[in-house]
């Protein structure tokens, strides 16, 4: 039986290093380890052995065994090994030190000025956070002061899911998560995607982009907020903008404005984009409601600060002269690639 064993060993190798492919590996497998294989009819001769030699016996046609199962699977990882150096010498060429032929590509011009703006604002000490676009009805209204029965509520035509959450029709959704999260002293901006179920026309979009901002500390006032909003916009147009503020009512502000820049498409003579007034609603703004500082958990009695509501497509609007908002969201490359970062 030891010398069958041995044998057995040794016609099995023979016939391993002949296979040469995973198809002969497995008729191999079959033969030896099958329900008829040779191995198979060792372990079923064993009981026609003495029990005396019954144990050594088989505890030599297991090891067979095993060997077996582990030189079958190390042939076929030698195989596959085998195929897939082939497939890679096969494989078509490249020199890899050849220059990229081809147009890189461009950003589109609202992430342009939206970096702009961003370094603008963390060179004067503002930190830089991102928000979600499906939000909950109190984070979008009633922690900014707009109370269910609010006419406010009016002036934003939402769109409601069917789980009683929304998508965020402002970015002052996020007033009340930055003020929790760092409180009070604090200087943030959170630019964002914001989606209103209006209709559209050359200067309104069901989906448009804005940049919030806020600044809360000891003795913050109107002045401050003019200084930071004069300082973006020369530092974004590269040059002297007409700007009004006027008195404008949101509830989240007390007092509320509007800031209005001239209408660069038209030099401020009147165009459909302003709708033929002269000039563009950009930014408005206000100092801080004390309830939505109460409610970020802010001690209005110690703190005030400033918010602003940024239209960043309104501005992409008038420091490259696109005439129509449906433009930017439209995506024709066309259009869209002429514009480049320096």
């Amino acid at each position: 039986m030891k010398e069958r064993i041995e044998g057995l060993r040794q016609s099995f190798e023979q016939e391993l290093q002949r296979a040469g492919s995973s198809d002969a590996v497995e008729k191999l497998r079959v033969a030896y380890l099958g329900k008829k294989g040779s191995v198979t009819e060792l372990l079923k001769g064993l009981k026609e052995v003495g029990a005396e030699q019954k144990k050594e016996l088989g505890q030599h046609i297991n090891a067979l065994k095993r060997g077996v199962e582990e030189r079958l699977s190390e042939r076929i990882e030698e195989i596959r090994a085998a195929e897939e150096q082939r497939e890679i010498e096969a494989a078509e060429q490249y020199d890899v030190t050849l220059p990229v032929a081809g147009d890189p590509g461009s950003y589109h011009p609202i992430t342009i000025v939206q970096r702009q703006l961003e370094e603008v604002f963390t060179s004067m000490g503002f930190i830089v956070e991102d928000f979600k676009e499906i939000v909950t009805d109190y984070e979008c209204f009633e922690a900014v002061n707009i109370p269910k029965d609010h006419p406010a509520r009016d002036m934003q035509d939402t769109y409601y899911l069917e789980n009683g959450q929304l998508l965020k029709t402002h970015t002052s959704a996020a007033q009340n998560f930055i003020l929790r999260k760092y409180g009070a002293p604090v200087r943030a901006i959170f630019p964002g995607r914001c989606f209103r179920n209006e209709a559209t026309d050359a200067s309104h979009e069901n989906t448009f982009f804005q940049m919030e901002g806020i600044m809360v500390d000891k003795n913050i006032s109107i002045s401050n907020l003019i200084y930071f909003m004069k300082t973006m916009l020369s530092e974004v147009f590269e040059r002297d903008v007409k700007v009004r503020l006027r008195p404008g009512f949101f509830p989240f502000v007390e007092p509320g404005f509007e800031l209005d820049i001239s209408c660069l498409i038209c030099g401020g003579e009147g165009c459909s984009t302003c709708h033929h007034s002269g000039w563009v609603e950009l930014c408005p703004c206000g100092m801080i409601h004390p309830n939505v500082l109460k409610l970020g958990g802010v001690d209005p009695e110690e703190y005030t600060g400033f918010a602003f509501g940024l239209g960043l497509t309104r501005l992409v609007m008038m420091k490259y002269g696109v005439k129509d908002i449906r433009d930017l969201n439209s995506g024709n490359l066309k259009a869209l690639s002429q514009f480049r970062h320096e």
